[in-house]
């Protein structure tokens, strides 16, 4: 799909102020946005004023500051949900991350309806964020954790998954949209449409896509979906869950306590709706206004200009690396997004990753939390270099130039 828009790189990188300084006394290449994206302007000033002249507790007071601080929230909510395209903005849950929302779905949902014997599906590329809940669900409520194999190009096996796997008995299948270790895209419409037919939900772990692509959770018709802030521009310590409201509607809250009741007495306690249910406590009301006006910023650039312009960059990063003798890409699925990961012959990832910053270089090195995956690639870590669109052809080229360095060294 062509974009309707051409991104001014340049613009848009004198907008990341951290972009300008350097590391190891050279220019920053910032190659880890897998990991957390650098913040714009529009954040950082959007969150100061906040903190410095808005500031207020929300559903609290009757007094201006709170009622403005709490449209605010509400008007966060609103973005998230259209962002996501959800039916409703009841269906947004605000949590700290990705993580927090995962473990809200597998207990809050699994563990009222996954029971002795149910089995739960999750793919040897997941990251252990989107693993060890389940496999604790699956402990506690005596069920059976079952995993959908990944090729050698690291796609998943769809056949084994549709064949195999999926059963009568799966109640979930949570599933990981983008991977965090090889860039895979993976078909969760078809995954969901497979599973709904054989009466399982699914959960889909939008870490990684929702930076890069335009997500609709209603054409995907997923269960649940959730991403993190701090990976779409946005800051730390908040996310989103969103679920359907049917399932939120059956869910027992996760944590107790103000602001997610109804009535109290010492007899009973009855809850307010969702998504009130699902947040007590005073929220993250600077990180949740932040999000939004990330969520604001990524809309003004525009989601499809994003991913046609990441995808070029991923084109030519691939291009160059797989030009570097001993070096082997891990993960060549045919639909990726801006991802790379890769080993040098007889040189750690740290190693490399350690050389790459006395460049400037930023990168990943280590397992990323998918050490099932490295055990499935027979490798105990990767380099990552993962793109944003604030990154350059320029930085593609430092990336080269800096991998032949290492080779060099370790010669």
């Amino acid at each position: 799909m062509l974009a309707t828009k051409t991104l001014d790189v340049q613009k848009i990188r004198s907008e990341f102020p951290v972009l300008a300084q350097t590391m190891s006394g050279k220019p920053l290449v910032y190659l880890d946005n897998a990991a957390s994206t650098q913040k714009p302007l529009a954040v950082i000033e959007r969150m100061h004023r906040f903190l410095s002249s808005e500031y207020a507790n929300i559903h609290r007071g009757v007094y201006s500051l709170s009622q403005e601080a709490t449209r605010f929230v509400d008007e966060a909510r609103e973005k998230c949900r259209a962002f996501l395209n959800a039916e409703s903005a009841s269906e947004i849950v605000f949590v700290r991350g990705a993580t927090e929302a995962i473990n809200v779905a597998a207990f809050s949902y699994g563990g009222k309806y996954v029971r002795e014997g149910d089995e739960v599906l999750v793919s040897e590329m997941e990251h252990h964020s989107n693993i060890v809940p389940w496999q604790r669900l699956c402990e506690e409520n005596k069920a059976r954790l079952r995993v959908i194999p990944v090729s050698d190009r690291g796609e998943l096996d769809m056949a084994a998954f549709q064949n195999k796997l999926l059963n009568p008995r799966t109640r979930i299948v949570a599933i990981t949209h983008v991977s965090n270790a090889l860039g895979t895209l993976n078909p969760v419409g078809e995954i969901t449409r497979i599973a709904h037919k054989a009466g399982a939900l699914v959960l889909v772990d939008g870490a990684q896509s929702a930076p890069h692509l335009k997500i609709d959770v209603r054409a995907m018709d997923c269960d649940f979906f959730c991403f993190s802030g701090h990976k779409v521009y946005g800051p730390t310590g908040i996310g989103v869950l969103y679920a359907k409201k049917k399932h939120l509607e059956a869910m027992d809250p996760y944590q107790y306590g103000g602001d997610m009741i109804e009535s109290v007495t010492f007899e009973k306690t009855t809850y307010a709706k969702p998504p009130a249910k699902f947040e007590a406590g005073t929220p993250a009301i600077a990180e949740i206004i932040g999000l939004g006006a990330a969520i604001d910023y990524l809309n003004s650039l525009g989601l499809e200009a994003i991913a046609q312009y990441e995808h070029h960059l991923l084109e030519k990063a691939t291009e160059a690396l797989l030009e570097i003798r001993d070096l082997t890409l891990i993960g060549q699925a045919r639909q990726k997004a801006s991802l790379i990961s890769f080993v040098l012959a007889g040189i750690h990832p740290h190693d490399v990753g350690t050389v790459l910053n006395e460049e400037g270089i930023a990168v990943r090195a280590g397992h990323h939390c998918a050490q099932p995956l490295m055990k499935r690639f027979g490798v105990p870590a990767t380099t990552r270099a993962s793109f944003a669109f604030y990154n350059t052809e320029a930085e593609i080229e430092a990336l080269v130039e800096g991998i032949q360095r290492v080779r060099k060294l370790f010669k």
